[in-house]
């Protein structure tokens, strides 16, 4: 892919604000960048080659601009820890985060983030997470910004039903941070993440 490529996908995935400053890092560290389709697991990741020693980047391209940013920036903030320490240190260890936040403080204004996500991403970056996913607070005020009739399982009533993907619920109780829901056509019990994006029956 050429510069200009790059530059053109990040311009389609970042907010306007934020597009120089992505790809500055991309052409510092100079790894193989993919957008990709939805993925169930994850928003995106880092990989490493031994083979060719090449360092590849995917985000998934689902994601409004804001979310897309924060996930571009926790895979370089993967990468620039790589570099400086392999794999001896945890992927998701103090090295990481403080790569994380170096990277992401320059990012940290209003010309990039609207104020309401700004302030959950302010305080998420002092102690960030293996996922932004696991922060309820700053995926609640970055969902308010998706195209979609999602809701959040924490927002749906005890007792409602609701669909998580093709399967049928009943939400139940809480267990710390998952809520117990029965699956209407087995009668399974499963723990569900509170930040789950679910649509109502």
């Amino acid at each position: 892919m050429t510069e200009t490529q790059i530059f053109r996908l990040l311009a389609a995935h970042v907010p306007e604000a934020a597009v120089d400053y992505c790809y500055n890092l991309w052409e510092v560290h100079k790894f193989i960048f993919k957008v990709k389709a939805k993925r169930a697991t994850k928003l995106g990741d880092y990989k490493y080659n031994p083979s060719d020693k090449s360092h590849k980047i995917t985000v998934n391209n689902d994601l409004n601009n804001y979310s897309f940013l924060i996930t571009y920036l926790h895979e370089v903030a993967h990468l620039i820890t790589y570099k400086q320490f392999g794999r001896k240190v945890l992927p998701h260890g103090t090295e990481w985060k403080s790569n994380f936040k170096s990277i992401t403080l320059p990012m940290m204004t209003t010309a990039v983030f609207p104020d309401d996500v700004l302030r959950k991403l302010a305080n998420y970056i002092k102690n960030p997470k293996a996922s932004s996913c696991n922060d309820h607070h700053l995926m609640k005020a970055l969902n308010a910004y998706e195209e979609n009739d999602s809701t959040f399982l924490s927002d749906v009533a005890i007792g409602a039903a609701f669909k998580l993907g093709a399967r049928a619920f009943k939400k139940e109780s809480l267990r710390r941070t998952r809520f117990v829901c029965l699956e209407i056509s087995t009668g399974r019990k499963y723990l569900i993440s509170r930040t789950a994006l679910v649509e109502l029956i």
